[in-house]
């Protein structure tokens, strides 16, 4: 009989809630630099981009445009970025990295790698190795089922991992499978 501890349903609430509380600190890592991970991640857009319209980064962050609202009105009143009309359309404004915030980019990324490694430093690398290729299991899951998760399997049909050990499945190479 398989350990209730282990069903999908547990673990994946038991991962999700984790999931939140490393958002929450290194949010809270970031806090001192006045970022967060989601306004650092509007810069790192707009950095990678460059000036676009408010519905182009929502879209590139994978929001809702009234959901982006809150963090760029913040990182414009700190003057990290900047609104400008758009010259192709004036009823329209382009939001665009300034040179304050291209510094607050590098300050932002730094707290969170800093963050990230105090905790994912914990692992060993075969461990890292077997949470990537987890994460990628199921991310390529989630994939599949964004159309219609009504269509999701009863059952688990792909092969189960043992939640506390690194015993993935692996091919010759030494890559998931």
């Amino acid at each position: 009989m398989s350990d209730p501890k282990s069903a999908p349903q547990v673990v994946g609430l038991r991962y999700l809630s984790l999931a939140a509380r490393l958002g929450q600190a290194a949010d809270a890592a970031m806090a001192p630099a006045g970022l967060s991970l989601a306004r650092t991640r509007v810069l790192e857009v707009l950095s990678l981009r460059g000036a676009v319209r408010q519905s182009v980064l929502a879209q590139a962050l994978g929001q809702a445009p009234r959901s982006v609202t809150q963090s760029v009105e913040a990182l414009e009143r700190r003057d990290l970025i900047a609104r400008t009309p758009d010259p192709d359309d004036r009823r329209c404004k382009l939001v665009h990295l300034t040179a304050k915030g291209s510094t607050a980019l590098l300050v932002g990324i730094a707290s969170r790698e800093r963050a990230l490694r105090a905790y994912f430093g914990t692992l060993e690398g075969r461990e890292l190795s077997d949470l990537d290729c987890l994460l990628d299991r199921l991310e390529s899951r989630l994939s599949m089922a964004a159309d219609d998760v009504q269509h999701l399997p009863e059952a688990n049909t792909v092969s189960t991992f043992k939640t506390r050990s690194t015993s993935v499945r692996r091919d010759e190479a030494g890559t998931c499978e």
